[in-house]
């Protein structure tokens, strides 16, 4: 029944995606959004998995690829990173992510991101990362690092595709329409760089406190929405080493 669901829903609500190609003609920043242990290591918590999943473990393998390949052209990479006070509960979710523990860290295959100079971490309070970037003095850390950096596009990914992922992705796009965001131009989100967690319909009816969160249908949800507000999806992300290629055929020439 899920499936056939989903099935329709895809059909008559399509996401519209093709490859991304990213080459250094236009200066592109890589946002990652809650890549920590309390939302993708399974047992980390009230709000990661309790079992190995496929859908969360393919986004954290393509956000680590990614930021290994910015990194090594020294990129702007920008990290969001879960962190609360226990005394400040975020209803409707389950306590989490409480600041200092081993939920509010980056998973381990992203923890080098900690020691590299391209890569601005940034620990949220809140849902949305465009919110939990701004400092008390009403400066905006994110719109401060689009700035100084020139970033032209911003290539999203992490989790939840339908909640944290896609409330950044909004704020920012309409921060960008009304020309705070300058030079930004492009919001471009990672299908298979995304996720979110799962609560299927017949677990959800056994708890009055549970609400159903169906996996495949909220990520579409979430993919959906993000475009009709502007953002572009894409299926793959590659990278055009024309430069590198270049300097082959010299060496090579010669």
């Amino acid at each position: 029944m899920v499936s056939n669901t989903i099935d329709l829903i895809q059909e008559e609500l399509p996401v519209k995606q093709e490859p991304f190609i990213i080459s250094g003609d236009v200066k592109t920043g890589l946002v990652l959004v809650d890549l920590v242990n309390g939302f993708c290591t399974v047992g980390a918590g009230n709000m990661a998995p309790r079992f190995p999943d496929k859908q969360i473990a393919e986004m954290v393998d393509e956000s680590a690829r990614l930021a290994r390949a910015f990194c090594e052209r020294k990129w702007p990479v920008y990290g969001f990173l879960d962190s609360h006070d226990p005394n400040v509960p975020e209803h409707p979710y389950p306590p989490h992510c409480f600041a200092g523990t081993h939920e509010s860290k980056l998973v381990p295959a992203l923890q080098w991101l900690e020691n590299e100079s391209n890569v601005t971490l940034r620990c949220k309070d809140c849902i949305d990362g465009f919110l939990g970037s701004i400092e008390k003095d009403g400066s905006n850390v994110f719109i401060d690092w689009v700035k100084n950096n020139q970033i032209k596009a911003i290539l999203v990914v992490g989790i939840c595709t339908d909640i944290c992922v896609l409330d950044f992705v909004c704020s920012t796009l309409s921060a960008r329409n009304r020309h705070h965001l300058p030079p930004l131009e492009d919001v471009i989100v990672y299908s298979r760089g995304c996720a979110t967690y799962d609560i299927p319909v017949h677990v959800a009816r056994t708890s009055k406190d549970l609400i159903a969160h169906p996996q495949n249908l909220m990520h579409h949800i979430g993919l959906y929405i993000a475009q009709g507000r502007g953002a572009k999806v894409v299926s793959e992300v590659l990278f055009d080493d024309k430069e590198n290629n270049r300097e082959e055929n010299v060496i090579s020439h010669y």
